[in-house]
């Protein structure tokens, strides 16, 4: 007999506990002399017949009744004797005590959920947290979790119908039934569910704890390559691996948003390939990684107030829909900055806990107090040449070590696609050379990505990244002829772009020596196409650098922003922003982004003020000697 205290019983007095079998229980879980709750269902001369549960029933005598019962009342009853052929004989006790403690006795083994998937057929129970309550045209399916994994439970009352319409998110409960095989996973059938209350509920509580607390913790695998100033970065990146594997054992949807770029795509695909993996370990359902993880990118380098509204109206819907609990949100390649605050502070009003692996300058101070958890090479006196990329590889790695073979590639990829100017770059490139990529194949795939991101536009497009990633992509010659094709589209309608532009590219010297060019790029650019105005910039910037070999500034300006590219000047993007703001009342001006990457946003009657306090401050920015040195060494 398999009993547990459903609420302040005190276990060693016998006679203050009275035992309530569930529905399966059977004469082994019973014993002479205890105590327990029996409904009458049958009332004859001689006594009244009940039932201790479905599979259990007996008769209290006349010579044994205290009081007059119908069919249908809960009595109290003492087991007096277990007769050799089996029958029960019980006394009347509900008018001896007036103060009971109830204890459930479940019926069949107690056992982890993590057992489950061979004990087909058997009966048993499971005792743990209710992470998700989803009402289908059938069953009530309650999803069960206690640390080692997540269950379905589908407890039938009629078709469509609540069952145990007691029982709500977050309750501590006891489910007893039988495992059945539902969509070639274990779902247990319930026989009966019940909320557990004092000690029982604390002790579950306890031992749940402290299985997620065991299971949580990530992997530690070697890092890909040695790489010092990556080594203080490790121990944040460990703190988010535990608490996105947290999440997942605790039932959690998790949400990522990441810059549609291609270190944004680098480091989010990654992650969801290892999440995916981990919550089908954990989860019995078939369909829990469909339902529980979502990729979902964002044009602006920072949360915009779309995205986030657009995302709290899809949480609130599918907790009220499908039962879940609200999400975490994990912000990738993006959320350092304060333009991040205000979409943060929206889903401060929630229970929706938010952790950021970037590396955009970040403003500390400002998303500091909102962020569980946060990762940026800045805040360990590194730079934006560590790629989110390159992080977020060591971050799955962390969370499924299984997958490392399939992102020997992807770093490289990362920092080629953000320019990552690190020494480590080589060491990257050597790996995924060895992984069978040459450095031309990455450079064409970074052109593949940025082009597909560009016509997904707000779509995740899984299968299609994927396969021009070449993660989790099980066709070579398909990957192959993908990349060709997107990579040389781009390529294509880059030129096209350039040498249309080309004519209409002011240039002027700089009282710094640094070159300036300035393209209008909302009269002497194609508009709704690719490459889009970012990208337009950057790749002039990236021609007039080869073409000169000296410090280059570009600017790319429309109606109401302006993109900024900047090789072997000391800008500081960020700063000059705070200084714009403070110093051009009424200009509207934001935006950041990296040192000498990034873009300015204000309105549209402030344009001249904004582009002329800009050059200014250019002007008065100082050289990189050891970046020109750099340049003029590449060029040679």
């Amino acid at each position: 007999m398999t009993t547990s205290a459903a609420g302040d019983a005190d276990p060693d007095s016998f006679e203050r506990v009275v035992n309530d079998l569930a529905p399966g229980c059977t004469v082994d879980d019973t014993e002479e002399g205890g105590l327990y709750v029996a409904t009458v269902n049958g009332v004859v001369k001689y006594g009244v017949f009940v039932d201790l549960s479905e599979q259990l029933s007996g008769l209290v005598h006349e010579s044994k009744l205290d009081g007059t019962y119908e069919i249908g009342d809960e009595m109290l009853v003492r087991l007096v004797e277990i007769r050799e052929n089996g029958d029960l004989g019980f006394e009347d006790v509900t008018t001896e005590f007036d103060d009971l403690d109830r204890v459930d006795v479940a019926h069949g083994d107690g056992v982890t959920i993590d057992e489950l998937a061979d004990r087909t057929g058997d009966a048993v129970h499971v005792e743990g947290d209710i992470v998700q309550i989803k009402q289908t045209a059938g069953p009530t399916i309650f999803s069960v979790r206690d640390g080692t994994g997540v269950v379905p439970c589908a407890a039938f009352e009629e078709a469509g119908v609540r069952a145990y319409p007691a029982i709500e998110l977050g309750d501590t409960v006891r489910a007893t039934g039988g495992i059945e095989t539902h969509d070639d996973a274990p779902q247990l059938e319930v026989d009966k569910l019940v909320r557990l209350r004092g000690e029982a509920k604390t002790e579950v509580r306890e031992r749940i704890d402290a299985a997620i607390a065991a299971n949580a913790e990530p992997a530690d695998p070697d890092p890909l390559i040695e790489w010092p100033a990556f080594d203080s970065l490790r121990e944040g990146l460990t703190a988010v691996a535990r608490r996105l594997r947290t999440a997942v054992l605790e039932g959690r949807p998790i949400r990522v948003r990441h810059h549609a770029d291609g270190d944004g795509m680098c480091a989010a695909i990654p992650v969801q390939l290892a999440l995916e993996n981990y919550i089908a370990e954990v989860h019995a359902d078939p369909d829990a990684p469909r339902h529980l993880f979502k990729r979902l990118p964002s044009k602006a380098p920072f949360y915009e107030m779309e995205d986030v509204t657009r995302d709290l109206n899809f949480a609130l819907e599918d907790a009220e829909r499908h039962g879940q609990r609200l999400p975490l949100l994990f912000m990738v390649d993006n959320g350092s900055t304060e333009e991040d605050t205000p979409a943060y502070r929206a889903l401060a009003q929630y229970d929706i806990p938010i952790i950021a692996v970037d590396h955009h300058h970040p403003d500390p101070d400002a998303v500091g107090p909102l962020l569980d958890e946060h990762v940026n090479p800045y805040l360990h006196g590194e730079d934006y040449r560590i790629t989110t990329g390159m992080m977020c590889v060591e971050l799955a790695r962390m969370i499924d070590p299984s997958i490392t073979d399939d992102l020997r590639h992807v770093p490289a990829v990362a920092g080629l696609a953000d320019r990552s100017k690190a020494h480590a770059m080589d060491d990257y490139l050597a790996l995924a050379a060895d992984a069978g990529y040459d450095e031309t194949e990455l450079e064409d795939i970074v052109e593949a990505l940025d082009y597909a991101a560009h016509w997904l536009r707000y779509q995740s497009g899984p299968n299609l990244i994927s396969d021009a990633l070449d993660l989790d992509c099980d066709d070579a010659e398909r990957h192959a002829e993908l990349v060709e094709f997107l990579s040389s589209r781009a390529r294509r309608d880059v030129e096209r772009q350039l040498d249309d532009a080309e004519p209409h590219v002011e240039h002027e010297r700089l009282d710094n020596d640094a070159h300036l060019y300035r393209l209008d790029v909302e009269n002497h650019a194609r508009r709704f196409t690719y490459p889009a105005p970012g990208k337009t910039t950057g790749e002039l910037h990236d021609r007039k650098v080869t073409e000169t070999g000296d410090p280059v500034i570009t600017i790319g300006v429309g109606p109401d922003f302006a993109v900024l590219r900047s090789d072997g000047v000391r800008l500081d993007i960020p700063n000059m922003v705070t200084e714009l703001q403070d110093e051009l009342e009424g200009a509207g001006v934001s935006g950041g982004g990296h040192l000498v990457v990034g873009s300015i946003k204000f309105v549209p009657g402030a344009r001249e003020r904004v582009l002329d306090a800009l050059v200014e401050k250019m002007e008065a920015a100082e050289l990189d000697a050891e970046l020109r040195s750099t340049l003029l060494r590449d060029d040679n």
